[in-house]
């Protein structure tokens, strides 16, 4: 069965530069975990459902999406600056209002045949490289912040993703978040 997702996505500088980034980490230190997605931040866990359950999550995600639009703030999404953990590097991110739209998506989405609930992230971020050998992390957090400009033009996208067993994503839905 196939896993579905919802990413909040950047768009214009900022993710051109966080691309470059994974381009020039992946060539100089080999791949790492972040290297396997798109540059994300996830707002909910995957999960699994029917590939015809589509138009239900997207319905009620756009519901969700235009009850959140009145109180939406500029920007949507605030990148807060880098974190460089032993075992993470990434962006810090911060948006309550993203969080709630997230949870009036989560509790107002019931499907008859998917297992379990839609269980939120509560730490928001998009990973640049995690998985490394500690020995690249002094490497991967200089190249970072020679690559990136964390105040960096940035505009957002909702996004339902569809995973499938071998790998294969599907974008059933983009909102823009500005």
């Amino acid at each position: 069965m196939p896993k579905f997702i919802v990413y909040a996505c950047p768009t214009g500088e900022l993710a051109s530069q966080v691309q470059r980034f994974f381009e020039e980490s992946r060539r100089v230190f080999g791949p790492n975990a972040a290297h396997a997605y798109m540059p994300h931040c996830t707002l909910l866990s995957f999960f699994e459902e029917t590939p015809n359950s589509v138009p239900l999550y997207t319905q009620s995600l756009t519901r969700a999406y235009k009850r959140a639009l009145r109180s939406q703030p500029t920007p949507a999404i605030a990148v807060t600056g880098f974190a460089f953990r032993p075992d993470w590097h990434g962006l810090e991110l911060a948006s309550p209002w993203l969080r709630q739209l997230m949870v009036n998506f989560a509790s107002t989405t019931h499907s008859p045949t998917r297992k379990g609930g839609l269980r939120l992230k509560d730490w928001l971020h998009l990973s640049l490289a995690y998985e490394f050998s500690p020995d690249q992390a002094k490497g991967l957090s200089q190249m970072a912040t020679e690559l990136i400009d964390p105040a960096a033009a940035v505009t957002w996208e909702l996004r339902y993703y569809q995973r499938n067993q071998d790998d294969h994503w599907i974008c059933h839905q983009v909102l823009p978040l500005t």
